[in-house]
């Protein structure tokens, strides 16, 4: 194997920025070092940070206007569903796309999954407009609604997999990219939730124009996805890398004297075991994170100053939160993936410090301690997870970093799962 071009143009950000490189390594990548293009204006920084935020905006509109649909449909347990459905099929899709990632070209997958998203949102206001037109209980559109969850699911595995990805085979502040757009776009559904409670009144109409609003603005994001993922391709910078990769790829093949194919298990299964600790800590997070949040802060907190705005803006402060936790990765990364590992471990501490917000002392009772608490969870939540999805990829060769950035995406979905499961039977 071509041990040299492991990480050739990627591990350090200020390699993008000079012409010469401090340590040359084989002759294959020296010479493309010597001319890394540059990112001008960040544009291929924006082009992933927007991608990551994109890829969440589906479920996030989804899952906010869920008070929509569960008037529309009172006999259904909505969130419940909702949740179930989008994470099978999303895993289920994944665990597809793992085996067949070297034979599949991302760009197809990347562009086929933000159409798919773009139809399963526009199912929502297309069926409000022709048939639902505000009536309850007819429970056909709730069939349908269902299948465009389960349709968004399997776009959320082509795309979030794929620019994970992509962005693996990149300098690591393009992961970081992708890992704080996808908090942005919680930051960006916790504006519009304020907004629209703000402006619309709180019936049934209200509920029917801020459903329409989400799906609106998700839609018109995705348009704006497909054109930014589609422009990335023509920018010198993304161009080096991924001719890096494939001169990584024809190396290996003229090496091994056979095709990537014939290999590719037996790499799968190594990859795993390179990334495990890393998925270990990336499920761990999410079942603590979604055990709590936001469960707890929407059903088992109240307050008696800002009565049914206390679990918007809690949950808010969260997102706001895990997006600085998710952008600290750009100035500080530690060298030591244990550090990270353990932090995870460590967050276990927040279920005896909630209990306290719910049995403990009136003081912990009250809405300072619930929501410095809350801005943690948000903040350790966004800079472990950041922290672990750019370190993992870069344990393996950079020929291998797509499958390793899907491998962790699949740890990712599983944490989301099983935390979701957890959050069912939690009672703090």
């Amino acid at each position: 194997m071509s041990m040299g071009l492991t990480n050739c143009g990627r591990d350090e950000l200020a390699e993008e920025e000079e012409s010469t490189p401090s340590n040359p390594l084989l002759s294959t990548c020296n010479t493309a070092k010597f001319n890394i293009p540059k990112d001008s204006f960040n544009f291929a920084y924006l082009i992933y940070f927007t991608l990551g935020t994109g890829y969440l905006l589906p479920w996030n509109a989804f899952i906010t206007a869920v008070d929509y649909f569960s008037y529309l449909y009172p006999d259904a347990s909505v969130d419940r569903v909702f949740a179930v459905v989008y994470m099978l099929v999303c895993l289920a899709c994944l665990l597809v796309i793992v085996f067949f990632a070297h034979s599949s070209d991302a760009s197809v997958r990347i562009n086929a999954g933000l159409v798919l998203f773009a139809l399963s949102l526009l199912v929502v206001p297309v069926m409000d407009v022709v048939y639902i037109k505000g009536r309850t209980g007819l429970y056909p559109g709730y069939y349908v609604t269902v299948a465009a969850i389960g349709l968004s699911g399997v776009a959320d595995a082509l795309v979030q997999g794929s620019i994970v990805g992509a962005a693996s085979e990149l300098p690591e502040r393009y992961m970081q990219a992708v890992v704080a757009g996808t908090a942005a776009s919680g930051v960006l559904v916790s504006v519009l939730r304020i907004v629209t409670k703000a402006i619309f009144p709180q019936d049934a109409h209200g509920l029917r124009r801020s459903a329409n609003f989400y799906f609106t603005v998700s839609i018109a994001f995705m348009a704006i996805c497909i054109v930014f993922y589609n422009i990335a391709h023509r920018l010198p910078v993304i161009q080096y890398y991924k001719d890096l990769k494939i001169q990584a790829v024809n190396e290996d093949k003229i090496e091994e004297g056979s095709s990537a194919g014939s290999l590719f298990t037996a790499t799968l299964w190594d990859i795993v075991g390179r990334v495990k600790w890393f998925g270990f800590g990336i499920i761990l997070i999410y079942i603590v994170t979604l055990s709590i949040f936001p469960g707890y802060i929407t059903e088992d907190v109240h307050s008696q100053i800002l009565k049914d705005w206390y679990p918007i803006l809690l949950i808010a402060g969260y997102n706001v939160f895990d997006l600085v936790g998710k952008s600290l990765t750009a100035i500080y990364l530690p060298e030591s993936s244990k550090m990270a590992i353990g932090a995870c471990v460590a967050r276990l501490l927040f279920y005896p410090l909630f209990l306290l917000c719910l049995h403990g002392p009136k003081f912990f009772r009250t809405e300072i301690p619930v929501t410095v608490l809350t801005c943690l969870l948000g903040l350790t939540n966004g800079y472990v997870t950041s922290v672990l999805m750019i370190m993992a990829p870069k344990t393996v060769q950079i020929q291998h970093a797509e499958t390793a950035g899907i491998v962790i995406v699949l740890f990712l979905v599983i944490g989301l799962a099983a935390g979701s499961v957890v959050a069912w039977f939690w009672f703090i």
